[in-house]
């Protein structure tokens, strides 16, 4: 099936769950489905699936996730699709699920069972007539543009004041800065975090200088590792993670030095351990969900050149997914910030004029990480690609990045 997952921030921008949104046939080669959103079984819940089959820690490793539910499917035996902590699953209703007593008293079982319930796709004119619902809801998701939200938080406050307020459709960095301002909202959604830069910084860290010069480095065709120790050892915490990832491969070999423990790894494995750690290291200011979706961007576009017909370039598919939000760490248009990297010129091509082979790859994953199912559809016919070989390219990318930080 087709599934993603999509953070929702609190105000610190630190990441407080996560919808994940299903998907189990091609939109455009299964017509029906498109007035059916995203529940085409009316017995099973897609994202309940997702989460028995691959582990609700890969999915996130602490947080809240958000699976959605429809009017038929909240009557299914959702204890035995999913066997994850209840308390961690949000149920994600929408207005489909009305008022009504069968409804009504099924939401109070769930609840019972510690499951936690949410509803979105509610307009204002309803919140009345939903009063027996929203009494049993954990959470309400409301556009803030078709809401005011000074209205909206003293009568939640006064009427519901059980429920956490989610704001969507938060798509710029303004939005985001406005609401926060104003208060009212536990969560938000959107595209603000991983908005473009369009205007730079004068000038970049020093430290995060250090670790573009390394990127630098090992991105040569056939790069010194002496040198790429010694740039290694000018950051502590490089260090210390360049030291865990040689234990855990070599128990019982003694380690020596900074270039002993990179002889140790070789150059293949330096340049791959590099990538990913410095990457880390770089948005160590950035919200969290930055780093993660730099190299889930990174790993999934390298999973899915095999399935693009593309194998030869997978290590370029790795690179242009790492740098694709190179501007947002750098603060700088992406234009700029590739001046400060080596990268090859079909990464350069598909980052900036966003056109060559490997662009169309990366739009692919964008699409996808946004959920545009009908889009991600589009493109599958077009390339003649199955949907499992999405969905595999996809959950390996999703259980690389939690065998990536197992250890910490």
């Amino acid at each position: 099936m087709l599934a993603t997952l999509v953070p929702l921030f609190d105000e610190t921008m630190a990441v407080g769950a996560y919808s994940l949104f299903a998907q189990k046939k091609n939109y455009l080669l299964n017509p029906s489905l498109l007035g059916t959103g995203s529940f085409d079984g009316a017995g099973t819940i897609a994202g309940l699936d997702i989460i028995q089959s691959m582990g609700i820690e890969t999915i996130s490793a602490d947080k809240e996730v958000f699976v959605e539910v429809n009017n038929i499917s909240i009557f299914s035996d959702i204890d035995e699709q999913c066997s994850a902590p209840h308390e961690r699953l949000v149920l994600l209703c929408d207005n489909t699920v009305t008022p009504d007593e069968m409804y009504v008293k099924r939401l109070k079982e769930l609840k019972e069972k510690k499951y936690k319930l949410a509803i979105r796709k509610l307009p204002v004119a309803k919140f009345e007539v939903y009063r027996q619902v929203l009494l049993l809801m954990d959470y309400i998701l409301l556009d803030h543009k078709k809401i005011d939200i000074s209205k909206a938080k003293i009568y939640f406050a006064k009427i519901y004041p059980n429920i956490k307020l989610c704001a969507v459709n938060v798509n710029s960095q303004e939005d985001f800065d406005t609401l926060k301002k104003d208060g009212g909202y536990d969560l938000y959604e959107g595209e603000f975090f991983r908005v473009p830069v369009t205007r730079g910084q004068s000038e970049v860290a020093p430290l995060k200088i250090n670790y573009i010069e390394l990127l630098n480095l090992v991105n040569d065709s056939d790069f010194d590792l002496t040198k790429a120790a010694d740039v290694i050892g000018r950051d502590t915490a490089l260090v210390i993670s360049l030291l865990k990832m040689v234990n855990r491969m070599s128990v019982n070999s003694e380690i020596t030095s900074i270039r002993h423990a990179a002889a140790m790894l070789g150059q293949k494995e330096l340049k791959k351990w590099i990538n990913t750690a410095v990457t880390n290291e770089l948005c160590a200011d950035k919200p969290n969900e930055i780093t993660r979706l730099s190299l889930l961007r990174a790993k999934f576009a390298e999973n899915l050149a095999p399935v693009f017909e593309m194998a030869i370039h997978s290590s370029e598919l790795f690179l242009m997914g790492l740098f694709s939000v190179l501007d947002i760490i750098l603060e700088k248009p992406m234009e700029e910030a590739l001046e400060m990297v080596k990268v090859s010129r079909n990464i350069r091509e598909a980052l900036v004029d966003h056109k060559g082979d490997l662009s169309q790859v990366l739009d692919f994953v964008i699409q996808y990480e946004k959920a545009s199912w009908q889009e991600v559809s589009r493109q599958m016919v077009l390339e003649n690609i199955e949907i499992e070989q999405v969905y595999d390219a996809y959950t390996k990318s999703l259980r690389w990045y939690r065998d990536l930080f197992a250890a910490e």
